[in-house]
């Protein structure tokens, strides 16, 4: 009796059961796609990130970043090699071929969202 076969969805040498999956691990948690979002118009520096995303630390932004490079989303740019270094990041092919995803889920954020204006000085 043959055994059942089990496919696997491969993304830069990872194994993913399904492709939802696969999906939710290159683009999953909290930051991951909040990052893309706002990378959506174009370069930003790791500052313009930051203060984008002012709820998000130092330490879990460089992470999440560095994630989505190493899955070919993200492109780092160091601008300068003298201290303090200038890095740009921008999206790749592939992470371009994710803004349709990112809008739908920002919009769906949009309609079910009460929205809630504080003044800034």
């Amino acid at each position: 009796m043959a055994g059942k076969v089990q496919n696997f969805h491969i993304f830069n040498g990872k194994k993913y059961p399904c492709c939802a999956s696969l999906t939710m691990g290159v683009i999953g948690g909290k930051w991951k796609t909040v990052i893309l979002y706002h990378l959506i118009d174009g370069k930003l520096r790791y500052n313009e990130l930051r203060k984008a995303m002012p709820t998000v630390t130092e330490r879990t932004l460089s992470l999440q970043l560095k994630k989505l490079e190493e899955d070919g989303i993200v492109s780092r740019e160091v601008l300068n090699e003298k201290p303090p270094l200038k890095v740009e990041y921008t999206l790749t092919n592939v992470g371009q071929s994710l803004i349709p995803l990112i809008l739908t889920i920002a919009e769906w954020g949009e309609k079910n969202s009460e929205v809630e204006s504080l003044i800034i000085e």
